[in-house]
């Protein structure tokens, strides 16, 4: 079995948790700010939404906690935290994101 390391996270979280309204993955939108990996058991993933009225906010939270158990199946948590501060804004996107996006 695969021990789950920061870089992995955010890895397995970057193929395959994608906002659907915007067909990009949450890590180049920016929408990850933090993953921690304690003893390789329990992963805390910090993140926000791009609004509190997110309507796939749920979609997102979940898809971030089936993909990261799939991918560590070892794991004793999973604990997402979602939070406003400080508030995202398209700045936070990887150039990848922005240059699909046409953001320039």
């Amino acid at each position: 079995m695969a021990v789950a390391t920061v870089e992995g996270v955010r890895e397995v979280i970057r193929r395959n948790v994608h906002d659907p309204e915007i067909g990009l993955n949450i890590v180049d939108l920016g929408l990850v700010y933090n993953i921690d990996v304690k003893d390789g058991k329990v992963v805390d993933v910090k993140m926000t939404l791009t609004s509190p009225g997110c309507p796939v906010g749920p979609q997102l939270i979940g898809g971030v906690q089936t993909y990261v158990n799939r991918a560590f199946p070892d794991l004793d948590a999973i604990n997402v935290h979602v939070v406003w501060t400080p508030m995202w804004t398209p700045e936070m996107m990887s150039q990848e994101a922005k240059d699909q996006l046409g953001f320039f």
